[in-house]
């Protein structure tokens, strides 16, 4: 396990580059800083201050090496590194709530925005205008979009939401996809097609709980029995795949970024967790 520590300001998200040798995190505020690391040691080596509000969520893609920004201000900016400068480039998202989660598709010509406008908008770039433009999927989606991530092949998008539900959709673009083999989730793939959707009632119980049997402890040792001392706000694959992870990373409110070896804590976890 290795720990690093930013600062005293809170991470609100974090995303590598390809070969890890840097990270891009944002310090809960409009700017995203990017990290260079020497040894145990970290530079920073760019500031990316294109959004007016906090920025929400960072992903970087390991090939093209584009980095994709999303912020409360209800934009996204895909940046480009050009002469050791991030060039950013605005993207039409045409959402009226706060831009919540990014991630780009797996072959990196497209990527999904989740927003607390209960939609996501699937933005990908048209070559005859020189933009990036977005299509929209809506329904079902009650609620506030927190997370999504792509299936392998490049269509199908899993979402998760604060209606207690996680569905998958297809994310299928016509202008730049080719059409999609049948899957076990299915064959009609127009965009924004239901595929599946999958209800966490447990969820929903157990914080209805919670806020009945709140209960506040007077206590002067702030100090917690964990790593992290506040909420974690994003958790990365530092190391291998998303079929066999080895190590993992996460960043949180207390400042602190955690690389986590897995096997090794396998080792120490009880046999029954």
């Amino acid at each position: 396990m290795e720990i690093h520590n930013f600062g005293v300001d809170p991470i609100t998200c974090h995303a590598w580059n390809n070969d890890r040798t840097q990270i891009a995190l944002s310090p809960n505020s409009n700017e995203v800083h990017i990290y260079k690391r020497d040894g145990d040691r970290w530079s920073c080596k760019n500031v990316l201050s294109q959004h007016d509000l906090r920025v929400t969520s960072i992903d970087w893609a390991p090939n093209t090496n584009r980095i994709v920004t999303c912020s409360a201000d209800r934009n996204a900016y895909v940046w480009t590194k050009v002469d050791d400068k991030w060039k950013p480039t605005l993207v039409l998202l045409r959402i009226n709530r706060a831009a919540t989660c990014v991630r780009w598709s797996p072959n990196e010509t497209k990527f999904a925005v989740g927003c607390g406008a209960r939609l996501i908008s699937v933005c990908f770039f048209e070559e005859e205008n020189d933009w990036w433009l977005s299509k929209h999927i809506k329904k079902p989606i009650r609620s506030t979009v927190t997370s999504i991530d792509w299936h392998p092949n490049n269509v199908l998008l899993a979402c998760g939401s604060t209606d207690f539900k996680t569905r998958i959709f297809s994310a299928y673009i016509k202008e730049i996809d080719t059409k999609p083999e049948p899957t076990v989730w299915g064959f009609k793939m127009p965009l924004g097609n239901l595929m599946a959707e999958f209800p966490n009632s447990n969820a929903m119980r157990k914080f209805r709980d919670m806020d009945k049997r709140a209960i506040v402890e007077n206590s002067v040792d702030t100090l917690l029995d964990t790593i992290h001392q506040n909420a974690i706000t994003s958790l990365t694959i530092y190391a291998g795949s998303k079929s066999s992870t080895t190590k993992l990373c996460t960043t949180g409110m207390d400042g602190k970024m955690v690389i986590w070896n897995l096997k090794a804590l396998g080792e120490v976890l009880p046999n029954d967790m």
